[in-house]
């Protein structure tokens, strides 16, 4: 049995420089990254402006120490996951989360065309070419011939999808950034269409051979020709399915 009073809040014995990171995180995922001050993120942290200086210099350094935290709690999360395999269950997963909070975060940066932005991305990515490899072996994915390529491309769809998340919430009602998204009905739908296309694909499979071959023959240099493509419905040509004069 918990000795903590009911009502009472349970003791904060983070580090008074995690506390001032985190403080920062909300801010800005709450303000954005133009209207969050150190006063503000003082004021959240329960310090004075000048301890937030003291511990991070600037708030340049603070936003790197905000992305690098985000960043490993992700990939510490995105880990847990694929080391479950195809038995995962989904929406436990979301709703046990700790990251959920620094979504919002995320969508309020990554918005942002700056040196600091693209190292985060970077980083980003090099986590998911990781952990979906941790996937394929354990039996989540399926392989690829080019996992960086896959990476590259599944994490700029999925953090497109958090800048652009209030357009998502406009046209399917689920907020990406809601750090209760694993309690929220709307996520059914939004998730049937993921799975759907990622889990069952979108292509034919003969369509999908036909442009594959062309995008290898590319990347191989050689010159491009045209694949035979894929066979389509029967046609018929004759002069009588024309009509005539």
């Amino acid at each position: 049995m918990s000795s903590t009073p009911s009502g009472a809040r349970e003791p904060d014995d983070r580090t008074t420089k995690a506390r001032i990171r985190d403080a920062a995180i909300e801010c800005i995922a709450n303000a954005g990254v133009h209207d969050t001050t150190v006063r503000m993120i003082a004021a959240a942290a329960d310090v004075s402006p000048g301890l937030v200086i003291h511990h991070f210099g600037s708030m340049e350094e603070l936003r790197a120490a905000c992305d690098a935290h985000v960043t490993a709690a992700i990939r510490a999360m995105k880990s847990e996951v694929m080391a479950a395999g195809p038995g995962l269950d989904v929406l436990g997963a979301l709703r046990d989360s700790e990251v959920g909070w620094m979504i919002k975060y995320l969508s309020q940066v990554l918005a942002e065309d700056t040196p600091a932005v693209a190292n985060l991305v970077d980083d980003l990515v090099a986590d998911a070419e990781g952990y979906l490899e941790e996937g394929v072996a354990a039996g989540l994915l399926r392989p690829t011939p080019d996992p960086r390529g896959r990476a590259v491309v599944l994490a700029i769809w999925s953090l497109g999808a958090l800048v652009l998340h209030r357009h998502l919430e406009r046209l399917l009602g689920v907020d990406l950034t809601s750090p209760d998204l694993g309690r929220d009905p709307a996520i059914a739908t939004y998730g049937l269409a993921v799975y759907d296309m990622m889990g069952r694909g979108l292509y034919t499979e003969a369509f999908a051979d036909h442009v594959l071959a062309t995008f290898a023959q590319i990347s191989s240099n050689a010159e491009p020709t045209s694949p035979d493509p894929p066979p389509g419905p029967a046609r018929d040509d004759s002069p009588a399915s024309k009509g005539t004069t």
